[in-house]
């Protein structure tokens, strides 16, 4: 990702949390969600996590349709070679055009070539389609969960983990 890629990132996460998040978290906090205003959280956290932070973009056209971010996990009971799968969206409208595989596949890679064993990802519970395009790239809830906070409500949210193969020392 690039920096100009920025507000095409955030009208994918915006548009992709107000078509996905619907009924799962509450509708004025999806309302309130704006390009603008993300544009601007997204701007500084690529600023500030620009060294442990891997954002990845899918394009067509020069247009932004999907973003990936790929980090260390977050959690404090992990050990330093798991990673985090943060973010996997695609732009509503592109959603089964093998976009989210493309971006999931090269996440993986990614995650392979820093090291990292496990990945772990955080998913509303309500979520099945996500849920279910997650167990088809390997990940497994496991036991995990959390309750997140949003706006007085409480949204459930379970957690994902897929390991992931030690390098081959044989290649190159």
């Amino acid at each position: 990702m690039r920096e100009e890629d920025i507000l095409g990132v955030s009208t994918v996460r915006v548009k992709g949390w107000q078509a996905a998040y619907a009924g799962m978290v509450p509708q004025d906090h999806l309302d309130a969600l704006t390009v603008a205003e993300d544009a601007r959280v997204r701007r500084d956290m690529f600023v500030r996590a620009a060294d442990t932070v891997v954002n990845l973009v899918a394009e067509e056209d020069g247009t932004v349709v999907g973003w990936a971010a790929l980090g260390p996990s977050r959690e404090d009971d992990r050990e330093p070679r798991d990673g985090e799968l943060l973010a996997l969206y695609a732009a509503p409208d592109r959603l089964g055009t093998g976009i989210g595989r493309a971006l999931m596949e090269r996440t993986l890679a990614t995650a392979r070539e820093r090291s990292f064993r496990r990945l772990v990802l955080w998913v509303i519970a309500g979520n099945t389609r996500a849920r279910r395009f997650y167990e088809r790239g390997g990940f497994a809830p496991d036991g995990g969960t959390s309750q997140w906070p949003v706006d007085g409500t409480l949204v459930p949210e379970l957690r994902y983990t897929r390991d992931l193969p030690a390098p081959n020392p044989s290649r190159p």
